[in-house]
This record gives C-alpha cells, structure tokens and sequence, in this order.
C-alpha cells in the first residue's frame, strides 16, 4: 500500500487537542478585553420604553418614592443586586456591574417604566470578574443537565416505543407473497413495502415526542425535511427521473425478455429490466446497458414482438437488358427457398436508375423464430445474383469515362482490346447452407445465450409476465 497523499494525512490527536486549547485561550482573551469597552458603550441615557407604568402607590410622585420602588425591584432580582440607583427631579441613574452585558438594556427599559421617571441614566457595566462572568453559565449548565437527567427515564421509554414501532414496520414489510398479491409487478411491491416501513417509522417518531412532550419540535422537523428534500431533489434529479422512468416502463413493458430491441441506435436482445437501467446482449455478445430515463423517452424498435420480419437487398442490372424479365428471375429464386414465406408474398420492383446500372429492390418474408434473419438475407441474397447471371443477365459493374484533351482525339497507339469476360457459371449452390439457416438450433444460439445470462448473474428483473405490453 503506498502512502496517502500529504493533505489526507491523519493529524495526531494531541496536536488537535492542543490546538483547539489554544484557540479557545486566544476566543476567552479576546472577550474579557472586549468586555469593559462592551459595558462601557451601554453608558446612555435611554428613553422610557412604552408600556404600561408600574405605580409606585402615592398619589404624588416623589424621587424617595420613586427610589424605593427601584431599590424594590433591583433587591428582588439577584443579576440586579449590585446595581445602585440615584433619583434626582424624575431623572434615575443607575451605577454597578452585572454579570452579562445582555443584561444592561433590559434594566433601563425596566425602570423606564415605573410612573414618574422622566428619563433613566443607565450607566450599569458588565462585570470584567471571571468567576462572575462565568458563574451564571455554570448555574444554566447545571440546570441543562438537571433536566436532562431528570428526562432520562421519559427518553428511554421515547426510545423503546420508537424502537417498538421500527420493529413493527419490519414485520409489517416482510410477507413478499402479501405484497405480490396486491400488485404482482415486483418493483411496486417492494415501494409499498418501503412506504409501509417508513408510515410506521413516522408513527414511532411522533409517539416518542408525545411522550417527550416535544411535538412542537415535529412541525419544525417536518419543515427541515421538506427544505432538506428539496435541495436533495434538484441535486439528484436525474436519479429520480430514472426512478420514476424505472417504475413505467415496469408498469407498461415495452418489451419481454429476449426480445431483439433497438434503443437509441443499439441493437440487441434484453437481458433484463433493472430498477436503474435496461441490459441488452449486442449479436456480438457484448453488454449494453442504458439509462432507463434514456430508454422511457427514446424510440423503441421492437423486431420481435411480430414473428414475421421482412428483409430486403438491391441488385443492378444493366439499363439495356429486360428489366421485367430480370425482376421475375430473381424473385422466383428468392421464392424457391424454403425459409421464405408465402404470406406475407416476396415482392420485387424497381428502385432506383443510376448512371450504369438500373437497381433492383427484392423482398421477403422469413419466421424469425425458426430462420436467423442475416443468413437467411445472404443466402437470398446469392440465389438472385445466381440466377441473374445463369439467366444471361450482366450485372455491370462502375464505368468511369475518360476525357483527353491537347490531342487530336485519339490515341497514337490505342491498347488492345480487352478479351471479352468469359460467362459466369450457370450452376446453382447446393441446400447445405439452406439447411443451416433454417435449422432451429442455429436459430436460437442467441436465445440461449440471454436464457443463460439470466439465470447467471441473479439480479433484480422488474420484467413480468403478467404485466401488460404495450
């Protein structure tokens, strides 16, 4: 094994530790000096907030009066009871630490209340004191735990219930043969064997915060899932289109196992339906496997669901022979061989007048079950072109007219003549490969072939045959 690469490296724990030690000396430095300035900067005089105005109960508001009912309210709150208070003509000043400078603002608004202050000098500070700076996180630490341990007994029956209901849901989801039967397709089985999981799953959850009397953590829950799945969605669209397109073509099959398919140029017969893509064996013997989102919205070719395939090949005559006569000699051969249906008829016709040679299209039926269809073409394929030739027919070949220019138009030396080209043979190839092509074991090499991948590599198939075909 080679080295990791050196940003991958594990740090040493230690060195860790150490550093986040130091970091949080630096954060704790960094507050206590930031602290008296923090304070400092609260010294303002702040005017009465609105609010309904605590009585002092006299009829007349004097500054005495006005004192002892915030000497009153700062003695019965113990973050207050530092904290000193002047009264001169309405006007209260307030002077002493405080723990925590979040504590400053609310004093002020507080006193502005009271009836007869006309304005409140808050000059209270937060205290630089360590121990008392830290001794009300200390007392809301402990108060956390109190709780959490007082809690411990209604968590762990939370959990068991949640566990209790996880159970269930699995037991729930097990029975395969309960599902197969309310939908035989085995890819909506197995969705509805997950949707009843996750119901149960769902119920445990909020049994467990009603225990924990926490519901209104559900709502907030919910919320967090839906913005967590949204983003999860656009970020893994086209896996859900994939899904999605998995479940259709499951639903409504365009196609059976075996069949010889054309999905976006590539031919070749299905292996197999998978929840993620569409397994093809090329006549090669080679995999191909495409996207079902890509196979759901293509064009499909399906050459086996009709029995009956049509091939068809081009043969060129020469322009001058007859070309009638030409179109049923190689037709009647085309129909002599026994692989080729009667119905549908083999038909021929003209196609196409080139520069040299008149071309002509021959056509026939075959059962592709029983007959390997490129054979079967090529034999067909020989039979005309034989009896084309034995029929006296010239099958031409490119002419290509040369152009002298500078000279008097003709050669001073012409070359010989070409020796005219001997007859073609007139005899006709034996049945053997006739044979061959129609022999049914020939024919379903390739069936074999998926049959066995098949059986070979054991994996999801969401191909049934009791789902519809399109």
């Amino acid at each position: 094994m080679g080295q990791r690469p050196r940003d991958q490296r594990r740090v040493p724990d230690g060195f860790r530790h150490f550093a986040a030690f130091l970091l949080a000396a630096h954060l704790l430095a960094v507050v206590l000096l930031i602290a008296p300035a923090t304070g400092s900067a609260q010294e303002a005089t702040e005017a009465p907030e609105p609010g309904p105005p605590i009585a002092v109960g006299a009829a007349a508001v004097s500054d005495a009066d006005i004192a002892s009912r915030v000497q009153g309210i700062l003695g019965a709150i113990d973050s207050y009871a530092d904290v000193r208070a002047t009264v001169e003509s309405g006007v209260v000043t307030l002077e002493g630490p405080v723990a925590e400078a979040n504590e400053v603002a609310p004093l002020g608004q507080l006193v502005g209340r009271i009836e007869g202050v006309v304005t409140v000098a808050n000059r209270v500070e937060a205290s630089g004191d360590v121990a008392e700076r830290l001794n009300p996180v200390v007392t809301r630490l402990e108060t956390r735990i109190r709780g959490i341990v007082g809690a411990l007994p209604l968590l762990l029956v939370a959990l068991l219930v949640l566990t209790a209901f996880v159970g269930l849901g699995a037991l729930a989801a097990r029975p395969q043969r309960f599902y197969g039967r309310i939908s035989p397709n085995a890819f909506i089985a197995d969705i509805y064997r997950q949707l009843v999981r996750i119901a149960f799953i769902f119920a445990g959850v909020v049994a467990a915060l009603e225990i924990m009397g926490a519901t209104a953590l559900l709502g907030t829950l919910l919320g967090a899932a839906g913005i967590i799945g949204l983003a999860v969605g656009f970020g893994v669209r086209d896996t859900i289109e994939n899904f999605v397109a998995s479940l259709m073509l499951s639903v409504r099959q365009p196609f059976e196992p075996n069949d010889l398919v054309e999905l976006e140029g590539e031919v070749g017969h299905v292996i197999r339906l998978t929840s993620r893509a569409t397994v093809l064996l090329s006549p090669d013997g080679n995999h191909i496997r495409l996207p079902n989102s890509v196979v759901f919205k293509s064009k499909i070719v399906n050459y086996s669901r009709n029995p009956d395939r049509r091939f068809s090949f081009d043969l060129g005559v020469d322009p001058a022979e007859d070309l009638a006569l030409a179109l049923k000699t190689g037709i009647d051969a085309v129909r002599t061989l026994p692989f080729v249906l009667d119905d549908p008829p083999a038909a021929a016709w003209i196609e196409e007048v080139g520069e040299s040679s008149v071309a002509l299209r021959f056509t026939g039926w075959i059962d592709q079950r029983r007959t390997e269809f490129s054979m079967a073409r090529g034999e067909a394929i020989r039979m005309a072109k034989n009896a084309l030739e034995t029929g006296g027919f010239t099958l031409p070949e490119p002419l290509y007219r040369l152009r002298l220019e500078g000279g008097a138009g003709a050669l001073a030396n012409p070359p010989p003549e070409a020796p005219p080209r001997p007859a073609p043979p007139r005899t006709v190839s034996g049945t053997s490969a006739v044979a061959e092509i129609t022999d049914p074991a020939r024919a379903g090499v390739i069936d074999r072939k998926v049959e066995a991948e098949r059986r070979a590599t054991g994996t999801e198939d969401l191909l049934s045959p009791s789902a519809p075909l399109e």
